[in-house]
């Protein structure tokens, strides 16, 4: 559920002055990366207001703020009749194809999923908005890639016809769905990630018959990348912390692996491991897919 605590007159100034800065910082990559391509398109800011209480939103809203991002379902379910309706959703989180229905009709103004990278996720999607008694209404979607080649985290392989065999699926069997475009998210530091989604955008368009690429939107970059991500050609970053300050989990709603990876990846080096259990005293461990998105 989102977090209900007060705020203080402090907490709003705060995210309203953060806010500033980073829209102040996405103007500028915008501006860089037009001056070395006079045909660079521009970029939306998406807000990723995770584990954040309403009156942060709302403060950021007030300052002009349309596009905003949430990780988990039932945040997102919570939050959205409690503010604005011209508020343009992002979800931007891992998304069971059993719960895709209930999250569509739920959030009217949802505008895009950026997780899909299944048909059967997709079916369950476009079966919610046919449900969702709006008529003519269609729900954008990215197509979710795993640039980095890392089995922990979700997404369409690329290289490879993956993500071209989806959007085609996608445009053949799901009225009420749009390929609007591309997310991924890029192993830290490593700024080829975004090129490869730039190349995978490419070959979906061509698979879609669309006149450019350009058609297609490129979600790629976060708090700690985005200028970088801006560079590269992205058309959408999500940025959560530099706005709302560290988030507030709870023993009840932990950290996501991909926001303890960041953690992890910023600080000093780790201690040596302890040595080995005996052979009586081990166990299995699994990988968890990484969907910390903002």
């Amino acid at each position: 559920m989102a977090s209900t605590d007060a705020v203080s007159e402090g907490d709003l100034e705060a995210v309203k002055a953060a806010l500033g800065g980073i829209t102040a910082r996405v103007t500028a990559a915008v501006s860089a990366r037009s001056a070395a391509d006079q045909n660079a398109q521009p970029c939306d800011l998406v807000a990723v207001s995770k584990t954040k209480p309403v009156a942060l939103l709302q403060a950021v809203y007030d300052c002009g703020q349309r596009r905003f991002g949430e990780n988990y379902m039932q945040e997102l379910m919570d939050k959205a009749p409690q503010l604005p309706q011209d508020i343009i959703w992002y979800f931007i989180g891992h998304l069971q194809s059993n719960k895709a229905k209930k999250l569509v009709e739920a959030v009217p103004n949802l505008a895009v999923v950026e997780t899909v990278d299944s048909l059967k996720l997709a079916k369950k999607l476009d079966a919610g908005v046919a449900d969702s008694g709006m008529s003519g209404r269609v729900l954008g979607i990215y197509l979710q890639v795993n640039t980095s080649g890392e089995e922990s985290k979700s997404g369409l392989s690329w290289p490879g016809p993956a993500a071209a065999e989806l959007a085609t699926a996608v445009a053949a069997q799901c009225p009420h769905l749009k390929v609007a475009g591309l997310m991924t998210i890029g192993a830290p530091g490593d700024l080829t990630c975004f090129d490869r989604l730039v190349a995978c955008r490419a070959a979906v368009a061509e698979a879609l018959a669309l006149k450019s690429g350009e058609e297609l939107a490129l979600s790629m970059g976060m708090s700690g990348d985005f200028e970088d991500a801006i560079a590269c050609g992205a058309t959408s970053v999500r940025v959560g912390s530099s706005i709302f300050g560290a988030r507030a989990y709870t023993a009840s709603k932990p950290p996501p692996p991909q926001a303890a990876e960041a953690a992890v990846s910023s600080a000093a080096p780790p201690p040596p491991p302890p040595p080995a259990p005996p052979a009586s005293e081990s166990s299995s461990s699994s990988s968890a897919s990484i969907h910390d998105a903002g």
